[in-house]
């Protein structure tokens, strides 16, 4: 695995997109504005991309049916959230993160015990079998948007921001949406965790050995098969933390909205280098900043760059910024 201090250059993509755009902008405090929304959206696509990422790292598994998690931890969300409207109602920032996080909670354990399920009943079946994988994948995310559409109902539904996360701060002349800070923080926070567990725990010794030679590992006495069940019930539950952040992003929710972000997440795993956590958050904080750049800017193309942003950073590099293992 390459080592983030001695391969600096891919570390330098984030400020220097920040850099080359500014001058388009003009206003210095647009661009400030326009770049801290990019840095929220990333780090919310990271927190989605970060559990898939395990998932592919480890486990060898295109699972396109991730989105299923997404979508099922913001509708979890929405009924959490509407028990609790005292409280998500009220301007004091710390009686509305009483609300937050229980939702937050719950969406992951949720979304981790459909992982559990997913695994055994529809992955399990098809290791090592990739076209297989993505087919039935993307079966069981359908049936699982049908279900939510049994229990929600299809249609859209409104996951308005608590009263005290509405607003903005204002720094100087440009405005920063509160709800967009705490976006950052959390996301902050999920890749902190995660570089401590895999740098730092047996568990993460584990992971990171299993990427390299999953037969080394399983020849020392481990039982590589829990290791794949729990990594890929972790990757889910972070996808359902993901959907609540994002459905909070969006103020909405829709039992598509998995399918719809997926394209992003796979844009960012591709960027990052297959497995690659670190690469994960450069891919998504560039993901991020691009589609606001471009949407400020160039309206018509904002679908299209991402998919541009990709394709310039793997004629740079094919395997992506931090290929962890050759596919």
């Amino acid at each position: 695995m390459k080592n983030l201090d001695f391969d600096w250059k891919p570390l330098t993509l984030v400020p220097i997109l920040a850099l080359l755009v500014a001058p388009f902008i003009g206003s210095a405090s647009t661009w400030l504005t326009l770049t801290v929304a990019g840095l929220a959206m990333g780090m919310i696509i990271f927190i989605i991309a970060s559990g898939l990422t395990l998932v592919f790292g480890l486990m060898d598994v295109l699972n396109f049916g991730h989105g299923v998690f997404i979508a099922l931890g913001a509708f979890v969300a929405t009924t959490v959230l509407g028990m609790m409207g005292n409280w998500t109602g009220s301007p004091e920032l710390w009686r509305n993160m009483v609300a937050v996080f229980p939702a937050m909670l719950l969406a992951m354990a949720v979304a981790g015990a459909l992982g559990l399920a997913f695994e055994r009943f529809i992955v399990r079946p098809v290791y090592g079998q990739h076209l297989k994988q993505i087919l039935i994948t993307m079966g069981g995310m359908i049936i699982g948007e049908e279900l939510i559409k049994v229990i929600w109902g299809p249609q859209q539904i409104p996951l308005p921001l608590p009263e005290g996360l509405r607003g903005a701060l204002l720094l100087g002349d440009a405005a920063i949406e509160r709800y967009r800070v705490l976006a950052v923080v959390v996301g902050l926070l999920v890749f902190a965790l995660l570089a401590w567990t895999l740098s730092r725990t047996k568990i993460g010794l584990l992971i990171r050995a299993g990427v390299q030679d999953r037969e080394m590992v399983e020849s020392l006495g481990y039982r590589i098969r829990r290791l794949f069940v729990g990594v890929f019930v972790v990757g889910s539950a972070l996808a359902g933390l993901g959907g609540v952040m994002w459905g909070l992003y969006q103020q909405n929710v829709t039992p598509q909205m998995g399918a719809q972000v997926n394209v992003l997440i796979f844009i960012v795993i591709i960027i990052g280098g297959l497995g690659s956590t670190g690469g994960a958050l450069i891919g998504a904080l560039l993901v991020g900043l691009m589609a606001n750049y471009t949407g400020f800017l160039l309206p018509k193309v904002a679908l299209f760059s991402n998919i541009a942003l990709m394709v310039a950073i793997l004629l740079w590099r094919p395997q992506g910024v931090y290929p962890v293992a050759n596919r």
